[in-house]
């Protein structure tokens, strides 16, 4: 048929549009239609600290608790119910327990081999890792070195090369500071579509005080929000669909400031951020614990409305966080989210929710098996015994070595910052002192040879070192408070007096090593066994000195303590967690093994720095302890063994008119 003039116009103009269209606008693929509907798993393991087996090696056995072997198992599940997934580690992985002690210091990873980390977690096809903290701990040799057997790539946006110039403006990443992944996904329809995610990591800028030997001069490291708010624009420009903050980070503070440490909660209010896999405080989100806390949602897994997911520690739970995207416009967003963590242990039951991926325990049994070897040899020698035998009648040398421990850690890592030159002191409490636990539950640790396994007679929770800032006043009323696990010696009676509160628990008798003080037990305790001011005009501390000066009301101090302690746990007056100025996340317990391997040969034995104001008046006081105890006892002129009770305790006198014996 013929066209008319305007049918032949209007085709012309169609054709030229066309080509001009194509012309001007080069047509590129879409990553999927309008209105596509798209469901993405995030999966996130963090903080496993070396632990790959499911074993404990400082009780020398296995265990149910914990272990990536187990945490993998999860992973293959959790993949399986999802069409689409993505697989990340937020870090802290290559120190942490001995495993990664042998490594790194017995017999070092030499180049071309392959971490036992990476021998695992290369089974799971990781898509991308996060640098923590404790990646910086055995020195950038070791991590480049490490890193080389990561068959996934690794990120970090905050740690930078030093120029040697100090220059603010350094802007040489040392890693890549971000990932785009490119992945082909199927959407809810079933057709496949392209989804370009964007991943950026951090890690707290306080590596540059907690590993100054290894870093400074080397590197620099910058503020974790200001970073972000550097490289997501740069992200979107490139293309990212969606994106995914890995901050090796905890929560951390409501109000803005500058380097934080925990920084989470500030990165959540950075525009462009989708979703926030965190870390670093070794703790469960979603979860109980953050009710107080503005635009945290504790029970949906969310910081100001961003979904986020924090997995525990030492691959005790996996992270997961399902989104449901929606394309409107061209442009992927956050329809919806469910985030959880699945645990591998259930504590009510006492039941293991994971067997131990198989795979995972063949890779690294020979790592394993010489870690082991390892762990039940010596590491370190005692000059004297450590026993806890007396522990709640005089200054212990079980808890001394702890104190001795915690002291040199925290006093190596203030060098140089604004506390270097405030007194630093710690404290320490006697664990295994028989109570309720048997006349069997003591440490006992003669002199000679020490095995790193036996730390864990010395230090049995799993807390994490602390240190807080205090006033001279504020010493006194945490002694004042720990005094309450004696009972009021009446010196006008005649009859037994048992010395010890049995109601008391001995973890929140704290000893504080660095000052001197007499604890006078005529007194009555100052606070009631629940941390509430009983006595307000009691005063059984006595004498409390630093350097031999009286210590004042306006001295300052740094105690070093543990989570629990630090964070208002005993209800100690002065301690809720607002005045910590060392929020360290390492193990008190690894603490103790790292000293004892820096020093070799250690004394512990107790230096008397508390003892009992002395009674002058004949008073007949007595105490409970192992039968064990007496071939000790014999040897403390203060002490008398009585005889063997039916409840499997020994009984034993002191004489409160004599200062203890070294």
């Amino acid at each position: 048929m013929k066209k008319t003039n305007k049918q032949m116009l209007t085709a012309f103009l169609l054709s030229t549009s066309l080509v001009v269209s194509a012309l001007t606008f080069p047509v590129t693929p879409v990553s999927a239609e309008t209105g596509s509907t798209l469901k993405l798993r995030l999966l996130e393991t963090t903080d496993i600290h070396t632990n790959i087996v499911n074993y404990d090696y400082y009780q020398d056995k296995a265990t149910d608790e914990f272990g990536f072997a187990k945490t993998a198992t999860l992973i293959k599940k959790a993949r399986d119910e999802a069409k689409n997934s993505i697989l990340i580690d937020n870090g802290d992985l290559l120190q942490g327990n001995p495993l990664g002690d042998y490594v790194a210091k017995i017999d070092p990873l030499q180049d071309g081999e392959t971490h036992p980390v990476y021998k695992a977690m290369n089974l799971l096809n990781y898509d991308l890792g996060n640098i923590g903290n404790h990646e910086f701990n055995f020195g950038l040799e070791h991590l480049d070195r490490s890193l080389k057997g990561a068959k996934f790539p690794y990120i970090n946006s905050n740690v930078y090369i030093d120029d040697k110039d100090n220059n603010p403006n350094n802007d040489k990443n040392m890693f890549t500071p971000y990932q785009i992944l490119e992945r082909k996904f199927k959407d809810e329809s079933g057709k496949e579509v392209t989804l370009k995610v964007g991943v950026i990591g951090f890690v707290p800028p306080q590596i540059m005080q907690w590993d100054k030997a290894n870093l400074e001069g080397k590197v620099i490291a910058k503020d974790i929000v200001e970073s972000a708010k550097k490289f997501i624009p740069e992200m979107k420009q490139k293309g990212a669909d969606i994106i995914v903050a890995v901050p090796h980070s905890g929560i951390g503070p409501v109000e803005p400031a500058a380097n934080l440490e925990n920084a989470s909660y500030q990165l959540s209010k950075v525009e462009g951020i989708d979703a926030i896999l965190f870390g670093h405080s070794h703790l469960i989100f979603p979860g109980p614990g953050f009710e107080n806390i503005p635009g945290v949602d504790g029970e949906k897994g969310t910081i100001n409305g961003k979904p986020a997911v924090m997995p525990g520690y030492w691959g005790n739970n996996l992270g997961v966080i399902d989104l449901t995207l929606k394309q409107e416009n061209g442009k992927w967003k956050v329809a919806e989210s469910v985030t959880k963590t699945i645990p591998i242990y259930d504590k009510t039951n006492k039941a293991s929710l994971a067997d131990a991926d198989q795979a995972v325990l063949d890779a690294v049994k020979e790592d394993h098996d010489h870690t082991v070897e390892w762990v039940r040899s010596a590491v370190g020698k005692t000059s004297s015994p450590i026993f806890s035998y007396f522990a709640l009648v005089q200054d212990d040398p079980s808890i001394q070595i702890v104190t001795n421990a915690q002291k040199w850690f925290v006093e190596k890592n203030i060098k140089g910052t604004e506390y270097d030159g405030i007194p630093v002191l710690s404290a320490g409490a006697p664990f295994k002192a028989g109570g309720r636990n048997g006349a069997s539950y003591y440490t006992n640790i003669p002199a000679g040879t020490i095995a790193i396994k036996n730390v864990s007679d010395l230090y049995i929770y799993p807390n994490t070192l602390k240190a807080v800032l205090i006033n001279g006043s504020q010493l006194q009323e945490w002694l004042e408070r720990s005094a309450g696990q004696f009972n009021q010696i009446d010196v006008k009676k005649t009859e037994e007096q048992p010395l010890i509160n049995e109601a008391f628990p001995t973890y929140n008798y704290d000893v504080i090593d660095g000052v001197t003080y007499q604890i006078d037990v005529t007194q009555p305790s100052k606070y009631a066994i629940d941390g509430k001011l009983e006595n307000k005009d009691a005063n059984r501390i006595k004498n409390l000195s630093y350097n031999g000066k009286p210590v004042k009301p306006e001295d300052k101090f740094i105690v070093v303590t543990n989570n629990y302690r630090a964070g208002g746990g005993g209800n100690f007056p002065g301690l809720d967690g607002k005045n910590i100025v060392i929020d360290s996340p390492d193990e008190n317990r690894q603490v103790v093994i790292d000293y004892i391997l820096s020093q070799k040969d250690i004394n512990p034995a107790a230096d008397n720095n508390w003892t009992f104001a002395p009674i002058k008046e004949k008073v007949n006081v007595t105490f409970t302890s192992s039968p064990d105890a007496k071939p000790f006892a014999e040897k403390m002129p203060n002490l008398k063994f009585i005889g063997q009770l039916e409840s499997g305790f020994a009984k034993f006198a002191i004489d409160l008119s004599k200062p203890a014996s070294k």
